[in-house]
């Protein structure tokens, strides 16, 4: 087992700067959505250079957000054993130099490979990154700087789409990814200058739980974009669904067996049995699929119906980012002046559910006036609980664990975009092919190669449809699981809560923090 190093010259020996901890963190934060969402604008451009199209395309998104979500919960655990600073250095390394060689790819299969290797960096410093602000910052200041963490990922989802978009058209899609392989360099070199945290009695690496997790999670996810290539009844489809299930349920047992005899599993599986962390869990869950096939498919859908630039594609995100970015220190207030958090929670589902159902009304050669009304509406129920999520959820777990905790919410984040993409996707490339006759034609439309609008439209108005009706039943369901409950006779008052009580403080009362920090050498 790792043991604790001991300082060399603890008088003398120099300590991370919360602010500047802050700030490192933030950088990571930002580059990362700004990645994502850039990329997205630039999907039609790299499939007509590298004559690309369909899974294979989708895949430069699906597989950045594969990789991270499968390995997000590892790097929370890892950075509990051997070290926040540690992961998050290791992580930043991994981004910076997939996304250098992505800028680079002559093949979009090599384009794909090395996404893969920029998520499973991205997951490193998401995971961590959280997990030292919650090590670092307790009461009021964490609830700060979780919001400043919200609204710098809005930063970067606002400004990602236009700014990428103004490099496509002037630069070519290449030179994105030299941008933010600088970002990533940048939040490398500010990782030296950290101060190492860790869990006090750091357990043992649970390699069966980390191997049957990210084998499963990677191959069912694979299986379901293989279905929308190869056909759902297909065996490159049924395969590795099968193996990457039995991989997942493995992995159940196997965390249940190590809890059960004392051991130290990957994953608690009591933070899924908290009522009030699953809420918060499902909350995140439902803020990403209500918000992320829009703002990936959307540009796409633009470009290839309405004969929109990259960058005017990505001018009209900001009507959805914007409140993602001036929003989440709004929600961190009302909370801290004493509004319900479960009640904004719910009230950002139901707002995701109706601007999507609004979002129906779109037609080929729509205006960006049309737009407007339920992108925004998108966007402010994304905005108003983006800050409020992590902090409420890290104060309802033991602080030995608040790793393991920050990197499920990470997981349930990462695997939300995973699955929403492949789904969404895989939908409209199947919904779209029922129309046209032909899988290669359907993955050319929905590429953006232009063509089919009506069948394109059709398919969107479907896609959008289910995803309303989805983010509305989590709705329920959140509000159900949140509802309060009355703290129980004898327990302490200083214990992680397990669910929002009517005497519960807001987001600024939160537990104190105790892990070990370890001056950087």
């Amino acid at each position: 087992m790792p043991t604790e190093p001991a300082p060399q010259a603890p008088v003398t020996a120099r300590r991370g700067s919360p602010v500047l901890t802050l700030l490192v963190v933030l950088l990571g934060m930002f580059t990362l959505p700004m990645a994502m969402s850039g990329t997205t604008v630039a999907l039609p451009r790299i499939g007509s250079d590298l004559d690309a199209s369909g899974a294979s395309l989708q895949w430069v998104v699906v597989g950045y957000f594969l990789a991270a979500s499968s390995f997000m919960l590892v790097a929370g655990s890892l950075g509990d054993i051997f070290g926040r600073r540690r992961v998050l250095t290791t992580g930043a390394a991994l981004y910076s130099a997939g996304t250098l060689a992505a800028a680079f790819a002559h093949h979009v299969l090599v384009l794909d490979a090395v996404r893969l290797l920029s998520g499973v960096g991205a997951a490193g410093v998401m995971a961590s990154g959280g997990s030292l602000l919650a090590a670092t910052f307790t009461g009021t200041a964490r609830t700060r700087a979780f919001a400043a963490l919200g609204t710098t990922a809005g930063i970067g989802l606002a400004i990602g789409p236009t700014f990428s978009g103004w490099l496509v058209d002037g630069l070519g899609w290449r030179a994105t990814f030299l941008v933010f392989a600088a970002a990533g360099t940048l939040v490398l070199t500010g990782t030296r200058f950290l101060a190492e945290s860790r869990a006090d009695a750091p357990p043992r690496v649970d390699k069966a739980g980390a191997a049957t997790f990210i084998g499963g999670l990677s191959l069912t996810l694979f299986a379901v974009t293989q279905g929308s290539k190869s056909g759902w009844a297909s065996a490159s489809t049924l395969l590795p669904s099968a193996v990457g299930l039995t991989l997942l349920w493995s992995f159940v047992r196997i965390e249940k067996r190590l809890t059960a005899t004392g051991g130290q599993p990957i994953l608690d599986l009591s933070l899924a049995r908290n009522p009030a962390f699953l809420g918060w869990s499902l909350g995140s869950f439902g803020l990403g699929a209500g918000t992320t096939g829009v703002l990936v498919f959307l540009p796409t859908y633009l470009q290839g119906t309405s004969g929109t630039s990259a960058r005017d594609a990505g001018l009209t995100l900001l009507l959805m980012t914007v409140p993602v970015l001036a929003l989440p220190p709004l929600g961190a207030r009302l909370v801290n002046r004493g509004v319900p958090a479960r009640r904004l929670l719910v009230l950002s589902l139901l707002l995701i559910a109706a601007g999507n159902a609004w979002l129906t009304t779109l037609h080929p050669g729509i205006p960006t006036a049309a737009l407007a009304g339920p992108l925004l509406t998108v966007g402010i129920g994304q905005g108003l609980s983006l800050g409020i999520i992590d902090a409420q959820a890290l104060g309802m777990v033991e602080p030995t664990k608040i790793g393991m905790a920050s990197g499920f919410l990470n997981t349930v984040r990462g695997g939300t975009g995973a699955v929403v993409l492949t789904l969404f996707g895989a939908l409209l490339l199947a919904l779209v092919e029922s129309q046209v006759g032909s899988a290669g034609l359907a993955g050319r439309v929905t590429a953006g190669a232009g063509g089919h609008a009506g069948q394109f439209t059709e398919a969107w108005r479907i896609a959008l449809w289910t995803v309303a009706g989805v983010i509305a039943g989590l709705a329920l369901l959140v509000h159900r699981l949140l509802r309060p409950r009355p703290r129980p006779r004898n327990q302490p008052r200083n214990q992680p809560r397990t669910a929002e009580t009517p005497e519960a403080t807001p987001t600024a009362a939160l537990p104190e923090t105790t892990t070990t920090t370890v001056p950087s050498r």
